[in-house]
């Protein structure tokens, strides 16, 4: 780690000195508290941090370390059935340890490492796999069959197969590529800023059957395109989405409430269990992964809840699944990208606005189609 100072503070943009030979978008642990935060310029041996909790109480001189590594997350068995804040921290796990508010510095991994899964692989030794292959599936909910994949960028050998009971840190598969050994568990971790890689972009021609006669008669979608709902405040945005999520034709549902108000992200909460899922006769929670981010959180973390979400659909994509990914709202997300913008002192552009505005908007939209 690289270990850095705290020169200045400005809301949630914090200035690090003495952080030389740190890389954009490293993770940073800012404050004796060690808060979480990402850094997005530098200069010299100056890093500016945008943090994603809370800064009050933070003061000069404190120190900052740099873990230089890229804000990631755990993929998993687990994630299903689950409710996140924007740096997937399980919300529930965070309530029974810490109560009904958010410590500052809590740390908590995505996964759980007190269940264990049932896994049954779909390989055998000898055989020789690579990024993207199915080694085995475990039962993560009643109606979902996990599929675990090997890590892009990964290959080798089997070695040896570990069937049965196990953690999700608990190695599962071995395998040799030339003299080195790699052992593979049934979660990985991936940089929430790149996409996953895939072979080849379908031309979306089969239509998503939203179960809202409206949107299928006169705003058809396909099945791997990209759609957004523009409207003011009020004009039924987030019903609407609530209304595809429940009824669409896809497999797994991501709901990201990227600034939404608590109570929007309480009814999610409150109707999704009790839902019957009209595929499966189940709670429609046994597909779903919710990720909130309301608007009473810091606002610099509304941008990693948007990425956080569309990696873990890009996950399940992977797997061959269907996967209906909400984001409520970008607009919410184009305010913090205004607010960190005025804090950094760059040219607006209209409206307050960050020149770059459109391009990380569209990038966004790019990869979720």
């Amino acid at each position: 780690m690289i270990k850095g100072k705290i020169s200045k503070i400005s809301g949630p943009v914090v200035v690090a000195k003495g952080l030389k030979g740190a890389k954009m978008y490293d993770v940073t642990y800012v404050g004796n508290e060690e808060l979480l935060g990402e850094i997005i310029e530098l200069a010299g041996d100056k890093a500016i941090i945008q943090v994603y909790e809370e800064t009050a109480g933070l003061k000069p001189g404190e120190k900052v370390l740099c873990t230089e590594r890229p804000l990631s997350i755990e993929l998993g068995p687990g994630l299903l059935n689950n409710i996140y804040d924007g740096i997937a921290r399980p919300l529930h796990r965070i309530a029974e340890e810490a109560g009904d508010f958010i410590t500052r510095g809590i740390k908590l991994p995505a996964l759980p490492r007190d269940k264990k899964f049932e896994f049954v692989a779909e390989i055998k030794k000898g055989q020789e796999v690579k990024g993207g292959d199915v080694l085995g599936y475990v039962q993560e909910t009643e109606v979902i069959k996990h599929y675990v994949l090997v890590p892009p960028n990964v290959k080798g050998v089997v070695t040896n197969i570990e069937e049965g009971k196990a953690k999700v840190d608990e190695k599962i598969i071995e395998l040799k590529a030339g003299s080195k050994k790699i052992n593979l568990e049934m979660k990985q971790e991936w940089p929430v800023r790149f996409a996953r890689p895939f072979k080849e972009r379908l031309k979306p021609n089969i239509p998503l059957v939203t179960g809202q006669r409206v949107f299928d008669t006169f705003f058809t979608m396909a099945k791997g395109g990209t759609a957004c709902i523009p409207g003011p405040f009020g004009a039924g945005k987030t019903v609407s989405q609530h209304q595809l999520a429940k009824w669409s034709d896809a497999d797994i549902v991501v709901f990201i409430g990227c600034g939404e108000r608590g109570n929007e992200m309480t009814e999610v909460l409150i109707e999704f269990p009790e839902l019957k899922d009209p595929r499966t006769g189940k709670p429609l929670m046994e597909r779903t992964c919710l990720i909130a981010k309301t608007s009473n959180m810091p606002v610099a973390a509304r941008e990693a809840s948007v990425y956080t979400g569309i990696t873990i659909a890009e996950y399940y994509r992977d797997m061959g699944y269907d996967v209906a990914l909400m984001a409520d709202s970008t607009s919410r997300w184009a305010e913090a990208m205004r607010e960190i913008s005025a804090r950094l002192e760059e040219m607006p552009g209209e409206e307050g606005y960050p020149a770059y505005l459109a391009s990380r908007l569209a990038a966004f939209y790019e990869r979720a189609g």
